[in-house]
Order: structure tokens, then C-alpha cells, then sequence
């Protein structure tokens, strides 16, 4: 009995205990908020989420040791604006993608929205606000399947279909708006407050968890008070609202109305930035690099830079948004997204307040920070790591070496390993939504 006693201690001593536990040892870390790093930290996390972070963490027996301490590890990034479900280019639409929402319907923008999500988690984006153009409601499927766990992807924050006056962002012809023999795709019409209200409560029934207004895409656009409403209503359900503007009256219309993001640039001037700065409004401008080809041009990038400079002078809440939507040849989504960085040091923004803006103020708008984002104990362990210090030179973002998402290894060395991400089944509940 003795020697059966002291086999079974021995076993359980040599077990490997903590199994669900790993420890990362970062040669540095930084912390994007306060613009420092810290030297020889260990981040420990179990079940997918933080439990300890520190230079004296202790690393439990049987812990999955991921040693970094050559790389330098900091929280994952943000696109606080992007259209994973969209992808117009040149054959065969020759980059108009209205022809894209009419050829491409939605069980294949679905599937083109998870390698997109793929590619972004791969360029070191682990959260990806998905602002309309889905087809119908492939956003919302699409952050579904990665949080029950099907699929690898960022966190989604979707807005599901875009809401306009009639006609949305397009022109229709009375053939396309009032027959429907060929529809404008992907638009919510709302011209009344009832039908403001029931688009509202039509997307978070099928699955947005942000709302999206064409603030202006029309000459008469939304009233203030109009803005209002859809704020009013979309808080109801806890949401938030973001304006597409293109207009100074628009821009005007939607700070005064209190909107919680503006996306794009255009309409937004030194005195919008101020009004923007003093209501903590957040900017989602879309800045395209000149590197893009085709996509901008010098005079529009020019501006563009300037628009940039702007408001990080004004101190308006900047984010990292990029609209990507259009292929590019021999670029991965990610590496369109990534490239806007092009743009945000031509405005010469210092590498530490554009971190922040992919960090800290992408989780802030996301409405993520205390959940997701930050590395700090009870969030999700959400990471990567690169080769340098893009406090000193933000260009190392472009070549990720390795991602944890949800505590899980997405990518290392370099290379995505994938496999751990795909599963038979829910492994998060069935119905999230």
C-alpha cells in the first residue's frame, strides 16, 4: 500500500499541472499608453485570459514556456475602420464596387470576409471595426463564427447594413429605388423618424453591435436633431453611432448632435477639429497613402497629410482607420492596412502617439478596454511582438513575428499556425450574437 501510495505521489508530482497555462517571456514590453517599455517581463495566461504580468513573475510548473525574449511584445493593433466583406479591384469591375455588390452576393463576400479577417489578425490586428458594405450582414457572421470559435479572425465590432436617406452613398435610378428591378445593394433607407428608429432596431436584431449613418451622402442629409435620434435610439441597446460625413454642414450637424465617431476627412476642418476635441469625439479619418496607387492622388493626398496634422495639433481623439476595400496586387489586406502608416508619419505624427492610436485609442473606441486590448490581468490575452521598438521606429509594425489571440498562438516565427483555431464545432456557445 505504501509503494502504491508513493507511485501515485510521483506521478502526480511529474504531471504536467497547469496545462491551460502559459508564460511569455518578452525581452521587452510595451506599454502604449504611458509610451514606455520594460525589459525581461513575463506574461502569464490562463484559459485565454491574463493572470500576471511582471519581472518577477514566477512561472508555474508545467506552463507552456513562449520564450519572445528577442522580440519586442506589445498589445495587438486596431483598424478602427475597414470593409472585410468588400473587395471592389480592377477585373472585373474596374474598381467600381457598386459592380461588386451586384456580381458578388453574400455567402461569397462571407467567405472573402474571413480570409480578409485572417489577413488583418496575420498583419497584427486583433480587433477590426467592420463598417458596412457586408452584403447582407456577412459582418455579422463573420465575428459570430470567430467568437464560437470556427475560425481565426480579429474581434469584430460590426455595423451591419449602412443607414441613409434614400439612395444611400448612390444615385438609383427610379427603375433602381422605387421597382427594385436592379436595387442599390446595402443600404437602409430611413427618411422619418419611424423609419429611423426601425433601421436602427433592424441591424442590432440581425447582429450589429455599432451603428452606421450616412450623415450627408445626400444634399439634404440628417437634421442635428435627426442625429439625435439615432443616437438616442441605438443607446437603447447599448450601441454606438458613427457618421459617414463629407461635408463642413454635415461634420457641424453630427458634432453638435454629440455622434461618438466621425469616418473620413473630408468636411473636417480646424474649426471641426476643435468642436471635435472639446466633445471627445472620435475621428475614424481613412487617411490612403500615395503609395497605394490608384487609389489617391497628390493633390487629394496632400490635403489629406494636412487633414492628418491638424487634428493631432487640435488633440481630437485620433484612431487608425483605414477603409480598406479594394485589392492591391501582391498585398495581403493587413499589408494595405498596415501601409497607411505612410500617411500618418508624412504628417509627422511621432511613432508613439500613432502606437497609440492603433492601441489604446482603437480599444476606447471599440468600447473594448476593459475587456480586450490592454495587457493587464483579467483581459484577453490579445498580442503580438516584432523585431524593434516602434516607439522609436513605428515601421517595425509591418513585419509582425508573432500573434496570440484570446491566449492562443495564431502566428510564430513568423509563420501562421492556424490549426488550433479551427474546431467541429461551437466551442463558445451556439447562438452568439
Amino acid at each position: 500500500m505504501r509503494r502504491a501510495l508513493t507511485t501515485i505521489v510521483l506521478l502526480a508530482l511529474s504531471a504536467p499541472v497547469n496545462a491551460q497555462v502559459a508564460a511569455i517571456r518578452a525581452g521587452r514590453l510595451i506599454d502604449p499608453e504611458t509610451a514606455t517599455a520594460a525589459a525581461n517581463q513575463v506574461i502569464l495566461i490562463e484559459n485565454g485570459r491574463i493572470t500576471a504580468v511582471g519581472a518577477n513573475v514566477s512561472v508555474p510548473r508545467g506552463a507552456d514556456v513562449i520564450d519572445l525574449a528577442q522580440l519586442t511584445v506589445l498589445p495587438g493593433l486596431v483598424d478602427a475602420h475597414n470593409h472585410l466583406a468588400l473587395t471592389y479591384k480592377e477585373v472585373p469591375e474596374n474598381n467600381v464596387y457598386y459592380l461588386t455588390y451586384v456580381l458578388d452576393g453574400t455567402p461569397l463576400r462571407t467567405i472573402q470576409a474571413v480570409s480578409n479577417g485572417i489577413q488583418m489578425l496575420d498583419a497584427g490586428f486583433t480587433i477590426v471595426r467592420d463598417m458596412g458594405n457586408a452584403a447582407d450582414y456577412a459582418d455579422a457572421a463573420l465575428r459570430r463564427a470567430i467568437l464560437m470559435g470556427w475560425i481565426p479572425g480579429p474581434h469584430i465590432i460590426n455595423s451591419g447594413i449602412i443607414i441613409g436617406g434614400m439612395g444611400g452613398q448612390f444615385w438609383p435610378t427610379p427603375e433602381m429605388a422605387v421597382e427594385k428591378n436592379i436595387v442599390y445593394p446595402e443600404y437602409l433607407d430611413a427618411d422619418t423618424p419611424d423609419e429611423i428608429v426601425k433601421a436602427v432596431r433592424h441591424n442590432a436584431l440581425f447582429g450589429a453591435t455599432v451603428i452606421k449613418i450616412c450623415v450627408d451622402c445626400k444634399p439634404w442629409g440628417y437634421t442635428t436633431d435627426e442625429i439625435r435620434l439615432f443616437i438616442a435610439e441605438a443607446a437603447k441597446i447599448g450601441l454606438k453611432v458613427e457618421g459617414h460625413v463629407q461635408t463642413v454642414d454635415g461634420a457641424r450637424r453630427a458634432i453638435e448632435a454629440g455622434i461618438w465617431s466621425i469616418a473620413h476627412d473630408r468636411g473636417l476642418t480646424d474649426e471641426m477639429h476643435k468642436m471635435m476635441a472639446q466633445k471627445g469625439i472620435w475621428r475614424a479619418g481613412t487617411e490612403t497613402p500615395i503609395s497605394l496607387t490608384g487609389h489617391t492622388t497628390r493633390e487629394r493626398y496632400d490635403a489629406t497629410v494636412r487633414g492628418l496634422r491638424n487634428p493631432w495639433e487640435n488633440k481630437v481623439p485620433l484612431t487608425f482607420s483605414t477603409d480598406a476595400d479594394y485589392y492591391v496586387p501582391g498585398k495581403t489586406r493587413g499589408e494595405v492596412a498596415i501601409e497607411f502608416l505612410e500617411t500618418w508619419k508624412a504628417a509627422g505624427i511621432p511613432p508613439a502617439d500613432i502606437l497609440r492610436a492603433m492601441t489604446i485609442n482603437g480599444y476606447k473606441v471599440s468600447q473594448t478596454e476593459t475587456t480586450r486590448g490592454p495587457i493587464k490581468v483579467g483581459l484577453a490575452a490579445d498580442l503580438i511582438a516584432v523585431s524593434g521598438n516602434p516607439l522609436e521606429n513605428i515601421d517595425v509594425l509591418r513585419d509582425v513575428r508573432f500573434v496570440m489571440k484570446d491566449g492562443v498562438v495564431f502566428k510564430r516565427e513568423g509563420v501562421m499556425t492556424p490549426g488550433k483555431f479551427f474546431h467541429r464545432g461551437p466551442v463558445n456557445g451556439w447562438n452568439i450574437r
